[in-house]
């Protein structure tokens, strides 16, 4: 692979932040939530005064995350406007009348509803003005949705090099698997050809043969089974899968395609020393705990970006 000399850090597509700041006019808080996506799937849950910002919000995300299913959640608590305030009535009947339900259905006493608590929820509490947030309220959502951005950009560096971390473990036993597998198949392949030879014998029982044509016919049909040059496709793709990670960046797809490869050499040697006696059964052993540590390997890959 080509070396850029730059190493771009890789990302899980699971992450979490969240980030509050706040003006004379209003508190605005800020969660970022995302798990894995074949693409970029955002969905936004933006308080009404909000609605204004998502399109510069699609923007920020859109420069700095190429995939994942984000949840983007932004809410304002507007402060009172020249000591002018008032309780969201409507909403706080209907929180009243949920609670006194649930209560009722649950058949235990309603609990006495937290002042502190109502008034916190976004939207409990208005003021006098209407419509969308002022300069002020909009540039300090912004600066929590940069805040944000950060924190969960950390928060899935952090788990993009755990991740990392045990594809690189798992990697490094199909090498060691695929290894094993060499040293055995130098032993196998005269086992292999005299079986094949005896196999011919007893076909060929009362038909007159050259033993040296019998000898060629057997060693044709044990190259034929002989699993070197998947072995070595094994050990280049688990070499290219290192390179991959530490290339960084991107990494989640073109892993993928990777693993495809590893996974279609490992059933190829297994379908090709079945007839190898003993050592086939070795040589099966390690291909199937090279194929499981791919599917692990797998199963990590499918969180990164």
């Amino acid at each position: 692979m080509k070396d850029t000399g730059k190493k771009t850090e890789i990302r899980s597509m699971t992450g979490y932040a969240r980030a509050q700041k706040s003006c004379p006019s209003a508190e605005v808080t800020v969660t970022l939530k995302s798990v894995n996506h074949r693409g970029l799937d955002l969905h936004f849950h933006l308080g009404e005064e909000m609605g204004s910002l998502e399109e510069r919000t699609r923007a920020m995300l859109r420069a700095r995350i190429r995939r994942g299913h984000i949840e983007v959640r932004m809410a304002a608590v507007r402060a009172a406007v020249n000591g002018s305030a008032g309780l969201n009535r409507k909403m706080f009947l209907a929180y009243a009348k949920a609670l006194k339900e649930a209560s009722e259905q649950m058949g235990v006493e309603a609990p006495a509803l937290n002042p502190q608590t109502l008034l916190s929820v976004p939207g409990m509490v208005i003021s006098d003005e209407q419509g969308g947030l002022d300069e002020p309220a909009e540039r300090a959502a912004m600066e929590a949705l940069e805040e944000a951005l950060e924190a969960f950009d950390e928060f899935r560096k952090r788990e993009g090099a755990e991740i990392a971390a045990l594809i690189v473990k798992h990697n490094r036993q199909v090498q060691e698997r695929a290894a094993e597998m060499e040293k055995i198949r130098t032993r196998a392949i005269p086992v292999l050809q005299a079986r094949i030879g005896e196999r011919l014998r007893e076909m060929l029982r009362g038909v007159s043969l050259d033993p040296q044509r019998l000898a060629q016919e057997a060693a044709v049909l044990a190259d034929r089974g002989d699993i070197g040059e998947e072995i070595e496709r094994l050990k280049i793709h688990a070499r290219q899968v290192e390179e991959l990670l530490a290339e960084g960046g991107e990494t989640g797809k073109r892993l993928d395609f990777l693993l495809q490869e590893m996974n279609r050499e490992s059933n190829t040697i297994l379908s090709k020393t079945s007839g190898a006696g003993e050592l086939g059964l070795k040589i099966t052993e390690l291909a199937l705990a090279a194929k499981s540590d791919i599917e692990k390997i797998r199963e990590h890959a499918l969180n990164l970006e």
